[in-house]
């Protein structure tokens, strides 16, 4: 780093020395620019004001003229600086106190409870560090140039032990106290978070040696770093982690509520370490990068078992991962938080009640389907049943159930598993996948021969889990005994509660996004809030297309009739198609037209 301080680092020695460049007397890259990213504020007018803080109090209406008088008076008898009497008699709070800082040096306000802070920024300085200067890094500005919150911009020490440390250029920016407090808190909770790494299934709960990772100096901001991102993506409720390697650096998202998000951003220098110290936690082969690989391993964040399912990929511009988290602790939800209501839910009710038969659940990757079929399994948990799961991996754990993990190193597949289980005098089966025509082979005869099955099938739509399982070798007749309904299903965003408002939609226009209604519909649409963190949705709910094999759906299987002709006799005995499922959440104000 060079040791001339960068012209927009000039310290302000002392108030009122009008003329002085401070943090953010330039103006910030486009890409950063304050009005275009939530929770920046730039100042009035960039450079040193020349005004002492409380002159800027009052300018900004904060407090009048005579109150903060009566303060610098008593702030000379008490030993405190003006400000701070204005504080501790509630005249300002710490918001406006720290707005008037910036406006006082130029500089851009920032809002940490509405800026996406990357964690890849923050975690460079450790939190010992931080709590001393009263600075977080929270963004990359550029490959060389860092974004740094501080409560007292005029502490250019700080700034230059912050440069040293992180190697970085930093640009200045303005927060309240509190919420750096609170970001250091929140930093310090996230460090310490993950523990108790298990490997593999029940047998091993060794943690890893921090020497295991790497041997060189930057060993310990490695682990800070992976585990700071795993305890982020767990608080915020993230289902996927992506890390991708991009040319001069790494990029981190999370998956929330089904949409991807940038979380974090790592250095390129901190790549390799990131990537090895994933695939030790896992257990995979950290010199062998030519090819994918996947592992999984348990944590515990705060107390919360998770299950990590990870896998590596070569890519072109050098080796990432995906990280897949399964919440152990995550509450069961019932058929009502689901979103199931209505004639289906009654359909779909009715068919699981029955004392045999199968019952199978559509729908892509990461579409909810487990969850519902645990719901269905929450309401025929009891002590007259025997209720044995097998499943890749376990998803939620629950009480009075028997749950086996599948383990195809020690050759216990599905199908191997569900001819163990068969003979087990079993009452109720939870098969978590069926993949291939042996295990539907297996299902299909259990139902047929007194037990409830209740497995899950990839495809798009109800009637097409009947042509997919014809596909998979499966003959007609046994398809139309044994199948008693078949959900498809999805996953939209709810919209936010706090921030959402009421639209009218007009009839053309959904037309014009392929819907049929007779008249304009009342919705609404998102907006964004700090509540959702600017998007508008906050969590998610199930749009159901539930199907149940009547006589005449059964004949038109053995038939071996097409996905459309049992699609069209379905839906004219009542099933919704998912599009109809849709409008009716749209029209009860829970999501929008565009999900």
């Amino acid at each position: 780093m060079s040791e001339t301080r960068p012209e927009y680092l000039t310290p302000v020695p002392t108030p009122g020395d009008a003329g002085v460049a401070t943090a953010a007397a330039e103006a910030l890259p486009p890409d950063l620019e304050p009005e275009a990213v939530p929770g920046l504020t730039p100042p009035i007018e960039r450079g040193h004001s020349g005004m002492f803080i409380t002159d800027v109090i009052v300018d900004l209406g904060y407090a009048d003229a005579d109150r903060v008088k009566d303060a610098i008076k008593e702030a000379r008898t008490a030993g405190h600086s003006p400000e701070a009497v204005l504080l501790e008699q509630n005249v300002i709070d710490g918001e406006q106190l720290s707005r008037a800082i910036a406006e006082r040096y130029g500089l851009d306000h920032v809002d940490l409870a509405v800026f996406k802070v990357d964690m890849g920024a923050a975690n460079l300085l450790s939190v010992s560090a931080a709590r001393r200067y009263w600075a977080v890094p929270i963004a990359y500005i550029d490959n060389e140039t860092l974004l740094v919150a501080m409560a007292d911009p005029a502490n250019v020490v700080a700034v230059d032990d912050i440069q040293m440390i992180t190697g970085l250029n930093c640009r200045v920016v303005v927060a309240a106290a509190d919420d750096i407090d609170n970001l250091v808190k929140r930093l310090s909770t996230l460090e310490n978070a993950v523990s108790e790494a298990v490997f593999g299934e029940a047998e091993a709960e060794e943690e890893i040696e921090v020497t295991e990772l790497r041997e060189s100096a930057d060993d310990a901001p490695v682990i800070k770093l992976v585990h700071s991102i795993l305890a982020q993506a767990v608080n915020e409720g993230a289902s996927d982690i992506h890390f991708e390697t991009q040319e001069d650096e790494m990029r981190v998202r999370f998956r929330i509520d089904g949409v991807l998000s940038e979380a974090a951003r790592v250095p390129r220098r901190m790549v390799a370490g990131v990537i090895s110290r994933v695939k030790i936690m896992s257990e995979l082969d950290i010199a062998e990068k030519r090819v994918p690989q996947d592992g999984r391993v348990g944590i515990s964040v705060d107390g919360r078992d998770v299950d990590l399912r990870i896998v590596t990929l070569p890519t072109q511009r050098g080796e990432g991962a995906t990280i897949r988290l399964l919440d152990k602790s995550t509450a069961l939800l019932s058929l009502d938080d689901l979103g199931l209501d209505g004639t289906g839910r009654d359909s779909f009710t009715a068919a699981f009640q029955k004392p045999h038969g199968a019952v199978l659940v559509t729908g892509p990757t990461g579409s909810g389907k487990s969850t519902t079929l645990y719901a269905a399994l929450s309401e025929l948990n009891s002590i007259e049943k025997n209720v044995i799961t097998i499943e890749d991996p376990v998803e939620y754990r629950m009480e009075g159930i028997n749950q086996i993990n599948v383990n195809r190193k020690a050759g216990l597949t599905f199908a191997t598993g569900l001819r163990s289980i068969l003979r087990a005098d079993p009452d109720i089966i939870m098969v978590g996948e069926i993949r291939d025509g042996e295990t539907a082979r297996i299902a299909i005869e259990a139902a047929l021969t007194g037990h409830m099955v209740l497995s899950t099938l990839h495809t798009n739509s109800a009637p097409g889990a009947v042509i997919r399982l014809s596909k998979m070798g499966i003959e007609s007749f046994l398809i139309g005994s044994a199948i008693e309904a078949v959900v498809a299903q999805r996953l939209a965003r709810k919209l936010c509660q706090h921030c959402k408002k009421r639209a009218v939609l007009t009839k053309q226009a959904l037309s014009d996004a392929g819907f049929r209604v007779g008249a304009d519909v009342e919705a609404y649409e998102p907006v964004g809030c700090a509540r959702c963190n600017r998007t508008g949705y906050r969590g998610r709910i199930g749009l159901f297309s539930v199907m149940t094999l009547t006589d005449e759906i059964k004949d038109l299987t053995v038939e071996g009739a097409s996905e459309a002709e049992i699609a069209n006799i379905a839906h004219d005995q009542g099933m919704l198609h998912l599009r109809e499922a849709g409008i009716l959440k749209v029209r009860a104000g829970v999501t929008s037209i565009a999900e």
